[in-house]
Protein backbone atom coordinates (compact mmCIF):
# COMPACT_ATOMS: atom_id res chain seq x y z
CA UNK A 1 0.00 0.00 0.00
CA UNK A 2 1.05 3.78 -0.18
CA UNK A 3 2.49 3.55 3.26
CA UNK A 4 3.51 7.41 3.41
CA UNK A 5 0.33 8.49 1.86
CA UNK A 6 -1.87 6.54 4.32
CA UNK A 7 0.09 8.04 7.19
CA UNK A 8 -0.29 11.71 6.04
CA UNK A 9 -4.14 11.06 5.99
CA UNK A 10 -5.94 14.01 5.53
CA UNK A 11 -8.13 15.21 8.89
CA UNK A 12 -10.52 18.43 7.47
CA UNK A 13 -10.95 19.91 10.73
CA UNK A 14 -9.46 18.91 13.58
CA UNK A 15 -11.41 20.65 16.88
CA UNK A 16 -9.32 21.94 20.07
CA UNK A 17 -11.12 21.42 23.61
CA UNK A 18 -12.78 25.83 23.41
CA UNK A 19 -10.48 26.87 20.70
CA UNK A 20 -11.00 25.56 16.74
CA UNK A 21 -9.15 24.44 14.68
CA UNK A 22 -7.93 23.41 11.00
CA UNK A 23 -4.94 21.43 9.99
CA UNK A 24 -2.63 21.64 6.75
CA UNK A 25 -2.73 18.23 5.42
CA UNK A 26 -0.16 18.80 2.81
CA UNK A 27 2.79 19.46 5.70
CA UNK A 28 4.30 15.45 6.26
CA UNK A 29 4.18 14.64 10.15
CA UNK A 30 8.02 14.58 11.47
CA UNK A 31 10.02 10.95 11.90
CA UNK A 32 11.29 12.18 15.38
CA UNK A 33 8.88 12.73 17.92
CA UNK A 34 10.78 15.58 19.87
CA UNK A 35 9.31 17.53 16.63
CA UNK A 36 5.50 16.65 16.92
CA UNK A 37 4.21 19.22 19.00
CA UNK A 38 6.07 22.25 16.89
CA UNK A 39 4.35 20.26 14.14
CA UNK A 40 1.17 20.39 15.74
CA UNK A 41 1.11 23.66 16.91
CA UNK A 42 3.00 24.51 13.21
CA UNK A 43 0.08 23.10 11.30
CA UNK A 44 -2.98 23.17 13.59
CA UNK A 45 -3.69 26.91 13.48
CA UNK A 46 -6.19 28.73 15.81
CA UNK A 47 -9.73 29.85 14.25
CA UNK A 48 -8.17 33.31 13.97
CA UNK A 49 -5.91 32.14 11.58
CA UNK A 50 -8.19 30.46 9.74
CA UNK A 51 -11.29 32.88 9.63
CA UNK A 52 -13.30 32.37 5.98
CA UNK A 53 -10.89 28.72 5.06
CA UNK A 54 -13.08 26.63 6.98
CA UNK A 55 -16.77 26.08 7.36
CA UNK A 56 -19.08 28.56 7.98
CA UNK A 57 -21.29 26.79 10.32
CA UNK A 58 -18.10 25.87 12.46
CA UNK A 59 -16.62 29.40 12.67
CA UNK A 60 -20.32 31.07 13.11
CA UNK A 61 -20.57 27.90 16.19
CA UNK A 62 -17.44 29.19 17.62
CA UNK A 63 -17.54 32.67 18.00
CA UNK A 64 -20.57 32.04 19.95
CA UNK A 65 -19.39 29.79 22.99
CA UNK A 66 -21.20 28.72 25.74
CA UNK A 67 -20.34 26.74 28.95
CA UNK A 68 -22.39 24.43 30.82
CA UNK A 69 -20.97 23.09 34.48
CA UNK A 70 -22.07 19.25 35.58
CA UNK A 71 -21.00 18.79 39.35
CA UNK A 72 -22.36 15.76 40.98
CA UNK A 73 -22.48 17.80 44.48
CA UNK A 74 -24.66 20.32 43.00
CA UNK A 75 -22.13 23.23 42.67
CA UNK A 76 -22.48 23.28 38.81
CA UNK A 77 -25.96 23.70 36.49
CA UNK A 78 -26.59 20.02 35.99
CA UNK A 79 -25.62 16.80 38.37
CA UNK A 80 -26.01 14.07 35.41
CA UNK A 81 -24.24 14.37 31.70
CA UNK A 82 -27.84 13.15 30.69
CA UNK A 83 -29.29 16.06 31.87
CA UNK A 84 -26.71 18.81 30.62
CA UNK A 85 -27.15 16.94 27.05
CA UNK A 86 -30.60 17.38 26.74
CA UNK A 87 -30.51 21.25 27.83
CA UNK A 88 -28.63 21.44 24.27
CA UNK A 89 -31.27 22.28 21.79
CA UNK A 90 -31.78 20.51 18.43
CA UNK A 91 -30.10 21.97 15.53
CA UNK A 92 -27.46 23.60 17.71
CA UNK A 93 -25.56 26.45 16.04
CA UNK A 94 -23.17 27.32 19.02
CA UNK A 95 -20.20 25.75 20.52
CA UNK A 96 -21.27 24.09 23.99
CA UNK A 97 -18.52 23.41 26.51
CA UNK A 98 -19.72 20.92 29.00
CA UNK A 99 -17.50 20.88 31.69
CA UNK A 100 -17.44 17.90 33.83
CA UNK A 101 -16.22 17.77 37.98
CA UNK A 102 -14.62 15.21 39.20
CA UNK A 103 -16.23 11.63 39.72
CA UNK A 104 -17.71 8.25 38.31
CA UNK A 105 -20.67 9.37 36.02
CA UNK A 106 -22.62 6.04 35.34
CA UNK A 107 -24.81 6.95 32.90
CA UNK A 108 -25.49 5.70 29.06
CA UNK A 109 -24.66 8.50 27.01
CA UNK A 110 -25.81 9.35 22.96
CA UNK A 111 -25.41 12.80 21.72
CA UNK A 112 -27.70 12.85 18.90
CA UNK A 113 -26.90 14.20 15.04
CA UNK A 114 -28.89 17.07 15.32
CA UNK A 115 -26.45 18.69 18.28
CA UNK A 116 -23.34 19.34 16.52
CA UNK A 117 -20.29 21.78 18.40
CA UNK A 118 -20.53 20.18 21.95
CA UNK A 119 -17.21 19.40 23.55
CA UNK A 120 -16.51 17.06 27.16
CA UNK A 121 -14.31 18.87 28.89
CA UNK A 122 -12.76 17.06 32.07
CA UNK A 123 -9.31 18.57 34.08
CA UNK A 124 -6.54 16.42 33.82
CA UNK A 125 -5.40 16.14 37.23
CA UNK A 126 -8.53 14.53 37.99
CA UNK A 127 -9.89 13.16 35.04
CA UNK A 128 -14.17 12.23 35.39
CA UNK A 129 -15.17 8.70 34.44
CA UNK A 130 -17.82 8.04 31.94
CA UNK A 131 -19.41 4.46 32.82
CA UNK A 132 -21.80 1.91 32.03
CA UNK A 133 -21.79 -1.58 31.66
CA UNK A 134 -23.95 -1.99 28.18
CA UNK A 135 -23.45 -5.15 26.09
CA UNK A 136 -24.48 -6.63 22.52
CA UNK A 137 -26.69 -8.99 24.28
CA UNK A 138 -28.94 -5.58 25.66
CA UNK A 139 -28.48 -3.24 22.80
CA UNK A 140 -26.29 -4.82 19.79
CA UNK A 141 -22.52 -4.39 19.53
CA UNK A 142 -22.48 -0.89 18.14
CA UNK A 143 -24.73 0.44 20.52
CA UNK A 144 -23.25 -0.90 23.52
CA UNK A 145 -21.56 2.06 24.07
CA UNK A 146 -21.08 4.08 26.75
CA UNK A 147 -20.98 7.35 24.74
CA UNK A 148 -22.17 7.38 21.66
CA UNK A 149 -21.38 10.53 19.61
CA UNK A 150 -23.34 11.25 16.59
CA UNK A 151 -23.19 14.92 15.87
CA UNK A 152 -20.14 16.75 14.22
CA UNK A 153 -17.46 18.14 15.57
CA UNK A 154 -17.61 16.64 18.82
CA UNK A 155 -14.64 17.26 20.92
CA UNK A 156 -13.96 15.48 24.22
CA UNK A 157 -10.60 16.33 26.34
CA UNK A 158 -9.47 14.97 29.37
CA UNK A 159 -12.40 12.30 30.27
CA UNK A 160 -12.18 8.54 30.73
CA UNK A 161 -14.66 6.29 28.81
CA UNK A 162 -15.76 2.65 30.41
CA UNK A 163 -17.79 -0.07 29.21
CA UNK A 164 -17.50 -1.58 33.10
CA UNK A 165 -19.41 -4.77 31.66
CA UNK A 166 -17.36 -8.04 33.15
CA UNK A 167 -14.66 -9.88 30.48
CA UNK A 168 -15.45 -11.51 28.36
CA UNK A 169 -15.13 -15.30 28.74
CA UNK A 170 -16.43 -16.78 25.78
CA UNK A 171 -19.56 -18.78 27.50
CA UNK A 172 -22.18 -16.21 26.50
CA UNK A 173 -23.08 -14.85 23.35
CA UNK A 174 -22.95 -10.92 22.89
CA UNK A 175 -20.45 -10.31 25.13
CA UNK A 176 -19.20 -8.04 23.09
CA UNK A 177 -18.80 -4.26 24.79
CA UNK A 178 -17.96 -0.61 23.70
CA UNK A 179 -16.99 1.90 25.55
CA UNK A 180 -17.32 4.74 22.79
CA UNK A 181 -18.93 5.01 19.37
CA UNK A 182 -18.15 7.66 17.43
CA UNK A 183 -20.05 8.11 14.28
CA UNK A 184 -19.76 12.26 13.87
CA UNK A 185 -17.50 14.02 11.31
CA UNK A 186 -14.54 16.07 12.34
CA UNK A 187 -14.55 15.12 15.89
CA UNK A 188 -11.51 14.96 18.09
CA UNK A 189 -10.52 13.33 21.13
CA UNK A 190 -7.52 14.59 23.36
CA UNK A 191 -6.23 13.11 26.59
CA UNK A 192 -8.81 10.62 26.74
CA UNK A 193 -8.82 7.37 27.85
CA UNK A 194 -10.59 4.05 26.53
CA UNK A 195 -11.40 1.49 28.72
CA UNK A 196 -13.04 -2.37 27.89
CA UNK A 197 -11.91 -6.06 26.64
CA UNK A 198 -13.55 -6.75 23.22
CA UNK A 199 -14.53 -4.16 20.50
CA UNK A 200 -13.76 -0.90 23.13
CA UNK A 201 -13.76 1.95 20.48
CA UNK A 202 -16.24 1.56 17.69
CA UNK A 203 -14.38 4.24 15.41
CA UNK A 204 -17.91 3.80 13.00
CA UNK A 205 -18.05 6.54 10.69
CA UNK A 206 -16.48 10.18 9.41
CA UNK A 207 -12.90 11.98 10.55
CA UNK A 208 -11.42 11.61 13.40
CA UNK A 209 -8.48 12.98 15.58
CA UNK A 210 -6.97 11.15 18.41
CA UNK A 211 -4.18 12.35 20.46
CA UNK A 212 -2.32 11.83 23.28
CA UNK A 213 -4.98 8.99 24.18
CA UNK A 214 -5.12 5.64 25.99
CA UNK A 215 -6.99 2.70 24.70
CA UNK A 216 -6.93 -0.41 25.74
CA UNK A 217 -8.69 -3.91 25.14
CA UNK A 218 -8.40 -7.96 23.58
CA UNK A 219 -10.29 -8.44 20.56
CA UNK A 220 -11.11 -5.85 17.54
CA UNK A 221 -10.67 -3.08 20.04
CA UNK A 222 -10.75 -0.59 17.48
CA UNK A 223 -12.85 -1.29 14.90
CA UNK A 224 -15.46 0.49 12.62
CA UNK A 225 -15.26 2.32 9.00
CA UNK A 226 -13.85 5.74 10.21
CA UNK A 227 -11.04 7.57 8.71
CA UNK A 228 -9.18 8.75 11.26
CA UNK A 229 -5.71 9.21 12.97
CA UNK A 230 -4.31 8.47 15.82
CA UNK A 231 -1.06 10.35 17.17
CA UNK A 232 0.81 10.02 19.98
CA UNK A 233 -1.87 7.10 21.27
CA UNK A 234 -0.68 4.21 23.70
CA UNK A 235 -2.54 1.18 22.27
CA UNK A 236 -2.64 -1.44 25.61
CA UNK A 237 -3.02 -5.43 24.76
CA UNK A 238 -5.04 -6.94 27.69
CA UNK A 239 -3.93 -11.03 27.18
CA UNK A 240 -6.77 -13.02 25.83
CA UNK A 241 -6.98 -17.10 25.59
CA UNK A 242 -8.52 -16.49 22.38
CA UNK A 243 -6.41 -14.15 20.90
CA UNK A 244 -5.63 -10.69 20.58
CA UNK A 245 -6.46 -8.34 17.55
CA UNK A 246 -6.54 -4.32 17.70
CA UNK A 247 -8.03 -3.51 15.01
CA UNK A 248 -10.61 -4.66 12.57
CA UNK A 249 -11.08 -2.35 10.37
CA UNK A 250 -14.44 -2.43 7.80
CA UNK A 251 -13.78 -1.04 4.68
CA UNK A 252 -15.65 -3.09 1.77
CA UNK A 253 -14.53 -1.48 -1.27
CA UNK A 254 -11.86 0.26 -3.43
CA UNK A 255 -14.27 3.22 -3.43
CA UNK A 256 -14.24 3.59 0.61
CA UNK A 257 -12.36 6.59 1.47
CA UNK A 258 -12.15 5.17 5.14
CA UNK A 259 -8.96 3.87 7.25
CA UNK A 260 -6.99 4.12 10.58
CA UNK A 261 -3.37 5.73 11.17
CA UNK A 262 -1.19 5.04 13.93
CA UNK A 263 1.65 7.71 14.03
CA UNK A 264 4.52 7.97 16.72
CA UNK A 265 2.10 5.46 18.87
CA UNK A 266 3.01 2.81 21.26
CA UNK A 267 1.82 -0.83 21.56
CA UNK A 268 2.14 -2.81 24.76
CA UNK A 269 0.35 -4.68 27.55
CA UNK A 270 0.16 -8.17 29.00
CA UNK A 271 -0.82 -9.98 25.62
CA UNK A 272 1.28 -12.22 23.60
CA UNK A 273 1.10 -12.70 19.96
CA UNK A 274 -1.20 -9.77 19.20
CA UNK A 275 -2.32 -8.75 15.56
CA UNK A 276 -1.88 -5.24 14.50
CA UNK A 277 -5.08 -5.81 12.77
CA UNK A 278 -7.09 -8.79 10.86
CA UNK A 279 -9.36 -8.39 7.38
CA UNK A 280 -12.50 -8.53 9.31
CA UNK A 281 -14.21 -7.13 5.86
CA UNK A 282 -12.54 -7.57 2.21
CA UNK A 283 -10.96 -4.48 1.86
CA UNK A 284 -9.29 -2.76 5.18
CA UNK A 285 -6.66 -0.27 5.28
CA UNK A 286 -4.31 0.60 8.79
CA UNK A 287 -1.23 1.49 8.58
CA UNK A 288 1.56 1.76 11.67
CA UNK A 289 3.99 4.27 11.43
CA UNK A 290 7.28 5.88 13.33
CA UNK A 291 5.42 3.48 16.31
CA UNK A 292 6.89 1.25 19.05
CA UNK A 293 6.01 -2.06 19.33
CA UNK A 294 6.60 -4.50 22.03
CA UNK A 295 6.91 -8.46 21.98
CA UNK A 296 3.07 -8.01 22.71
CA UNK A 297 2.82 -7.65 18.94
CA UNK A 298 2.92 -10.99 16.75
CA UNK A 299 5.65 -11.50 14.45
CA UNK A 300 3.00 -12.42 11.64
CA UNK A 301 1.77 -9.03 12.63
CA UNK A 302 -1.38 -9.21 10.39
CA UNK A 303 -4.56 -11.76 10.11
CA UNK A 304 -6.28 -12.12 6.36
CA UNK A 305 -8.66 -13.67 9.35
CA UNK A 306 -9.03 -17.37 7.45
CA UNK A 307 -9.69 -15.77 4.16
CA UNK A 308 -6.63 -16.11 1.61
CA UNK A 309 -8.33 -14.02 -0.83
CA UNK A 310 -8.02 -11.28 1.43
CA UNK A 311 -4.01 -10.70 1.56
CA UNK A 312 -4.54 -9.51 -1.86
CA UNK A 313 -6.57 -7.19 -0.85
CA UNK A 314 -6.37 -5.92 2.32
CA UNK A 315 -4.24 -3.11 2.93
CA UNK A 316 -2.04 -3.17 5.93
CA UNK A 317 1.50 -1.37 6.11
CA UNK A 318 4.18 -0.49 8.81
CA UNK A 319 6.36 2.17 8.24
CA UNK A 320 9.85 2.69 10.45
CA UNK A 321 8.53 1.37 13.49
CA UNK A 322 10.87 0.04 15.82
CA UNK A 323 10.67 -2.01 18.78
CA UNK A 324 11.06 -5.97 19.75
CA UNK A 325 7.28 -6.56 18.25
CA UNK A 326 8.64 -4.75 14.90
CA UNK A 327 9.53 -6.53 11.88
CA UNK A 328 9.48 -4.09 9.01
CA UNK A 329 10.35 -7.62 6.62
CA UNK A 330 6.95 -8.91 7.17
CA UNK A 331 4.35 -9.25 4.51
CA UNK A 332 1.53 -6.59 4.99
Amino acid sequence: MGCIAAVQCAITAILLVSTTVSSDDKTPIPADPSSLNAWFQANVKPLADRKGAIDPALEAAEAKQRTIKVRQDGSGEFKTLKDAINSIPTGNTERVIVDIGPGEYIEKLKIERGKPFVTFLGSPGNMPTLSFAGTAREYGTVYSATLEAEADYFVAANIIIKNSSPRPNGELKGEQAAALRIAGDKSAFYNCRLIGFQDTLCDDKGRHLFKDCYIEGTVDYIFGSGKSLYLGTELQVIADAKGNFITAQARTSEAEDTGFSFVHCKVGGTGKGAYLGRAWQPRPRVVFAYTTMSSAVSPEGWSNNSHPERDGTASFGEYKCDGEGANPCRPS
